[in-house]
């Protein structure tokens, strides 16, 4: 695959992950998924398969989507979906006791398995308290429990670091830009807005009714924010036709980490870190 074309697919499956969660949690969760200590597990996600192998059932994935690279033992299993379809032959050949999907946004492609009889679980973690309950989930569905057990404890930690170390800091003013072509954002009820705020910053997109509303670059020149974050330095060069704007006239155009950020996992608290530590940039600037 081309570099050009893993960069389009990872785009495409950040907006299906992105607007997963404007349709409401999954209805069909744990005690709906009738597989008792899964051995044979189909992820239809990035992050579900990187949430499985954490716990220690990456030896009971057999295949995942187009899109999960993390771990490297993920990318020797084959691939029977991408962010638009399902290979329904390959699945039932493969004769999966647990298929993981991505909330509401996967829950239509799925149903047909769903239907023959196959055990589905719904992964929709909207905060980062859910992701916790959701690894204890799955550490059930597979018989990981004391696994999950520790990687929540580690995660949990983790959080409380996080939020023992900003809950005092210097408020700054953020725009965080999910996509530059639709100009895209995120409010505060979002992982990305919550951790902006964890963070001790102040998204200006926070009251959007939109989770992710599409704007103009207007209304972030009224905000005027401290700081413009994107996870790709060439994603915010259009910035630069205005040079009056304070994050870059300061030099604070900076950029995230999507992969830690975007795919809500453990690693999320090292993603969050990082936003963090760019926020600390313009901090000591000040």
């Amino acid at each position: 695959m081309t570099t050009s074309s893993t960069v389009k697919l990872r785009a495409l499956w950040l907006l299906l992950l992105l607007f997963g969660t404007l349709l409401g949690p999954a209805q069909a969760r744990a005690d709906e998924a009738r597989a008792d200590e899964a051995r044979r597990i189909i992820s239809l996600a990035p992050h579900i398969t990187e949430m499985l192998f954490s716990i220690g059932a990456g030896d009971r994935v057999i295949a995942t989507d187009d899109a999960s690279d993390y771990p490297e033992a993920a990318n020797s299993l084959p691939k029977i979906a991408n962010y638009r379809s399902l290979n329904m032959e390959q699945i039932l050949t493969l004769q999966p006791d647990l298929i993981v999907a991505w909330g509401t946004a996967q829950q239509q492609m799925v149903q047909p398995l769903a239907q023959l009889g196959v055990a589905v679980f719904y992964s929709a973690p909207r905060t980062f308290a859910e992701l916790g309950d959701e690894l204890q989930q799955l550490g059930e569905l597979t018989g990981h429990r004391q696994e999950a057990a520790a990687v929540v404890a580690d995660y949990q930690r983790q959080l409380y670091e996080l939020e023992q170390d900003y809950r005092d800091a210097s408020p700054v003013t953020v725009f965080y830009q999910i996509a530059s072509i639709p100009l895209m954002s995120a409010n505060g009820n979002t992982w990305m807005g919550q951790a902006v705020t964890l963070c001790g910053g102040v998204n200006i997109m926070a009251d959007s009714p939109a989770p992710y509303p599409q704007l103009n670059a207007e209304q972030v020149l009224a905000q005027d924010p401290q700081v413009i974050l994107a996870d790709k330095h060439e994603e915010l060069q259009h910035w630069r036709q205005w040079p009056a704007l304070q994050a870059v006239a300061q030099g604070h155009l900076l950029t995230i980490d999507a992969d830690l950020l975007h795919r809500f996992t453990p690693r999320t608290p090292g993603g969050i870190r990082q936003l963090c530590q760019q926020l600390d940039k313009v901090r000591a600037a000040e």
